[in-house]
């Protein structure tokens, strides 16, 4: 061994090998390197990963594995909690130094904080990275000196830092230290659904891992970056990146998507016109993450303390309705039953069925929040917040309560020939256009045509839109007075 020690270099929410500043750091410093991987949902409070994302987690680590043996290397797997599981590393290797990158939401920065704690207290190096932001939380400031409430300044101080620095390129061979730790094999943390296998739909849809990542950034900057702008809103069409698990579970840096987009948009005249949508998409990324870290009591309280006194509704059968694609609105049961069959949704569609929930239904937005979590491969604590708080109302920046979406109307405007609706509701498959986001105001006659009794085979709204509004705004009213 060298002089310098070993490292363990600890994986978190970047589990890639290109563009890792915390891997990078510990091939500088020189060394052994111990790559490690420590699963302790014991240490995530209330946010422990959800199934869906536990599916993921487990096929990355897989492919970071794999990507570590082809550098003469090895991930080295260890249960919880993080603190006890380094430490033990520490003795079994002799590691000298701690490395990291860093997470922003509440537990993790707790953790964070208390390696720090465990690396003083026995006289070891501990550095932490950013790997997922553009920008740190503290370094977007307003001129005083506090952190930002509202996107669109936010996003002109964050882009008038210039572009990130260009990300770090994969090592091609990793220094192994005399002899290795035992590791815990990945089955043992029993990530797999259990004891049903619901996760065929999953594995349908995606690819994780580091290279399943710049497969899809590929795909999206050759066939879909030019018509971003108007594309992104069209949930029937491949119009949006897809890349957002990839950069939660950190398989992509943001820095290597903001290059990818910047390089086409150098060599592609409609690509340059859409990148800076795109980019302003990262920018949002960003600003949820700025949020969370300075406002962390937002995973499950509104920003807006006003949003304390909303009088909620406890409604068990219309969330359930909600959740398994039920509602009567053919727009946001094709959104549910996406989510269930891929653990992803379009985001406009998020959207339209967030806001029938806390709007329509008057169903707390946290009830939304967590299905969200368990659901999503994506469901990434900063991210959901911002949605869920942007569509009630109640955060910063947010939709005003009194822009309510008119399922149908959405569902016309952004699925104009139903085409999206055809997919995820096939019991509406042969509904006219004119009528498959409204089957209740079809004529009797289409509906025997298409074979659709209603109530039988597709249900009718479970809530009046029109009148529903209206008691949403008198909610809202009543919350104002009691301010």
């Amino acid at each position: 061994m060298t002089a310098a020690g070993a490292t363990l270099v600890w994986f978190r929410h970047d589990l890639r090998l290109a563009d890792q500043p915390a891997l990078r750091g510990a091939i500088e410093r020189g060394g052994p390197i111990v790559p490690v991987y420590v699963h302790a949902p014991e240490d995530e409070g209330h946010w422990a990963p959800g199934g869906a994302s536990r599916w993921w987690l487990l096929k990355s680590l897989r492919s970071l594995s794999e990507a570590l043996e082809q550098r003469s290397s090895r991930l080295i797997v260890q249960h919880g909690p993080t603190v006890e599981a380094l430490a033990h590393l520490v003795e079994q290797t002799g590691a000298t130094a701690v490395y990291w990158c860093r997470r922003y939401e509440p537990e993790g920065r707790r953790i964070g904080e208390q390696v720090k704690q465990f690396c003083a207290a026995h006289g070891l190096e501990a550095q932490s990275f950013n790997g997922s932001l553009l920008a740190e939380p503290w370094e977007v400031l307003t001129k005083q000196r506090q952190p930002y409430q509202v996107f669109t300044p936010f996003w002109r101080a964050l882009e008038g830092r210039g572009d990130p620095p260009e990300p770090l390129a994969a090592p091609r061979k990793l220094l192994a230290p005399d002899r290795w730790p035992r590791s815990v094999p990945l089955d043992e943390l029993k990530l797999e659904p259990r004891p049903v296998d619901w996760a065929g739909g999953l594995r349908e849809a995606w690819t994780p891992g580091e290279q399943g990542a710049a497969t899809q950034l590929k795909r999206f900057v050759a066939r879909a970056l030019t018509d971003y702008e108007t594309g992104r809103d069209l949930p029937a069409t491949e119009g949006v990146s897809r890349l957002s698990p990839f950069l939660h579970f950190g398989e992509v840096s943001p820095r290597q998507v903001w290059h990818a987009i910047r390089s086409a948009a150098q060599k592609n005249s409609p690509a340059r016109e859409a990148s800076g949508a795109y980019l302003r998409q990262l920018g949002w990324r960003d600003f949820a993450h700025h949020l969370l870290f300075h406002a962390p009591q937002t995973v499950d309280r509104p920003l807006r303390e006003s949003f304390e006194h909303f009088p909620w509704r406890d409604d068990a059968p219309a969330l359930r309705a909600w959740e398994r694609g039920r509602t009567g609105f053919p727009i946001v049961d094709a959104g549910m039953r996406q989510l269930w069959h891929t653990g992803w949704m379009h985001n406009r569609v998020r959207m339209i069925a967030a806001s029938l929930l806390v709007k329509d239904l008057l169903i707390p937005w946290q009830y939304g929040s967590r299905w969200f979590w368990d659901t999503l491969v994506d469901a990434d604590l900063a991210n959901n917040t911002l949605g869920w708080q942007w569509v009630a109302g109640c955060g910063a920046d947010a939709a005003p309560f009194f822009r309510i979406f008119n399922p149908t109307s959405q569902g016309r405007r952004f699925d104009p020939e139903g085409d999206y609706v055809r997919r995820w509701v096939p019991e509406l498959a042969r509904l006219p256009g004119e009528w498959i986001h409204a089957p209740t105001e079809a004529p009797p006659e289409a509906l025997r045509a298409a074979g659709i009794e209603l109530d039988r085979d597709y249900p009718r709204p479970i809530v009046d839109h029109a009148q529903a509004r209206q008691r949403a705004l008198a909610a809202l009213k009543q919350t104002k007075t009691r301010r």
